[in-house]
């Protein structure tokens, strides 16, 4: 009579005339034993994952490579150095890198809400979304849905130095470090970068919050991870 044995990732298993002897874990798969009077070994065999990298100008050089499809590893079930069972294939990785210009700022950090003076009544920031769509932080709020990077805060810079959709990672020391988008501008910004310095605003509720929120710092390091949409 033919002997199964159900498996899902097998260590070793020994198939015998009469006795099975198995190392396993969870069933999955139903595997026939074809032999009955000798004794064979069947073990599982992983195909590991390859990486490809694509490149893009419009990501720093500095900036961490983003993956952009995770690798999946591919399973076989050997008998005897034979090709017995293929369980899924395998995935490559896909992760991309930055060739465009380096991205390492050190600058100055402060924090800003809807009802700044100055500010849009209804909360609008002064770029337009990806979408062409405007984005209010009154009623979309200070967090912005990015295609790659998700859920970031909404930031205002320059955009002579810092294009609309610039991504950057930053860091105050105070703050966790966080990912923001820069969806604003402000001429408190634009003065300062043209005395070489860089300034950026981080949008909160209010200004009450912004006042008191600690992000403010003079030695904030600003990390761009890509330029613009």
């Amino acid at each position: 009579m033919t002997k199964k044995v159900k498996f899902s990732l097998i260590l070793s298993i020994v198939i015998m005339v009469m006795t099975i002897t198995v190392t396993i874990r969870t069933t999955g798969v139903t595997l026939d034993n074809p032999i009955k009077d000798m004794t064979a070994t069947i073990v599982n065999e992983v195909d590991p994952f390859e990486i490809t990298y694509v490149y893009n100008e419009k990501l720093p050089s500095t900036a961490d490579p983003v993956v952009l499809e995770e690798g999946i590893n591919g399973l076989d079930f050997t008998y005897d150095g034979l090709n017995y069972t293929h369980l899924s294939d395998k995935k490559n990785q896909v992760v991309e890198v930055g060739t465009g210009k380096e991205g390492e700022y050190k600058g100055t950090l402060t924090g800003y809400g809807p009802d700044c003076p100055g500010c849009s009544v209804v909360g609008n920031v002064s770029c337009l979304t990806k979408n062409n769509t405007r984005h209010s932080l009154i009623t979309d709020g200070i967090y912005y849905n990015d295609d790659v990077y998700g859920n970031v805060r909404i930031l205002a810079a320059d955009n002579t130095l810092f294009p609309c959709g610039t991504i950057i990672k930053v860091n105050n020391g105070y703050l966790t470090e966080f990912y923001g988008v820069v969806l604003d501008t402000g001429s408190t910004m634009r003065n300062a970068w043209k005395q070489g310095k860089v300034w950026i605003d981080l949008a909160f509720s209010s200004q009450k919050v912004a006042l008191t929120a600690g992000a403010t710092s003079k030695n904030t390091k600003f990390s761009v991870q890509r330029w613009g949409w």
